[in-house]
């Protein structure tokens, strides 16, 4: 029998341990599973330090959206500590200016006109166009769960983070990068910019899915963690 690899899962933009609650559930055969905090800090390096200081001293690391530039931060702290790496919907690059500044204004325009509505709005981009209407409430009850004040906490952590594409040259364990196939946010363009920086990753493009792939489709996910976990 396969030994169980050890297994930290790291959230995204105004989601919880929910987001992973597909995989926590769908793995635990062949993986001791954690989720990594980051509604505590304003930095992706602060959100990586505590990452780090709460994992096993082993692990593979999965980090979705914003959960990857944790995992991108964590690699370039501590590699050693690293097995096998998945960056699941997310993008290598640092922010532009104009990026940057539709953040703040997205910022603005919540604290002006309200979160909920914001997130109503913003969050409909985020799943693929035929995404039923419980799994996009699931969505906007996570984000309202996690709040306006770590929401903003949040986008100032991603608007300073440090670009990371040349770090994935660096890379030498396992790694996995997959998008979904609708993703609006961070499209397969960006991920196939770093399927090409990652020596020897592995390529998984989801059907049917936008930007909140590991809820919009959990078992075509769990079937390519496996293949990751196990390869």
């Amino acid at each position: 029998m396969t030994r169980r690899q050890t297994l930290v899962l790291v959230p995204g933009l105004s989601c919880d341990r929910h987001v992973w609650q597909a995989q926590i559930a769908g793995l635990c055969d062949i993986a001791e599973i954690s989720v990594g905090d980051t509604l505590k800090d304003d930095s992706i390096a602060l959100m990586a330090s505590r990452v780090l200081d709460t994992a096993p001293d082993r692990f593979a690391i999965a980090g979705f959206s914003m959960g990857g530039y944790v995992a991108m931060e964590i690699w370039r702290r501590a590699p050693e500590r690293v097995t096998r790496l998945a960056l699941v919907a997310t993008n290598a690059r640092a922010d532009t200016g104009e990026q940057a500044a539709l953040r703040r204004a997205a910022i603005a325009t919540a604290r002006a006109r309200g979160f909920e509505h914001v997130l109503r709005g913003s969050l409909r981009q985020l799943v693929a166009p035929d995404c039923p209407e419980p799994l996009f409430e699931e969505v906007v009850q996570m984000a309202l769960r996690v709040g306006f004040g770590t929401y903003m906490d949040q986008q100032a952590a991603i608007i300073d983070r440090a670009d990371s594409l040349e770090t994935l040259g660096t890379v030498t364990v396992p790694a996995m990068v997959m998008v979904g196939e609708a993703d609006a946010l961070t499209p397969p363009r960006l991920a196939e910019e770093m399927v090409q920086a990652l020596p020897g990753s592995a390529y998984e493009i989801i059907s049917d899915a936008g930007h909140m792939v590991p809820m919009e489709q959990p078992d075509a996910v769990n079937a390519a963690f496996r293949r990751w976990l196990e390869g």
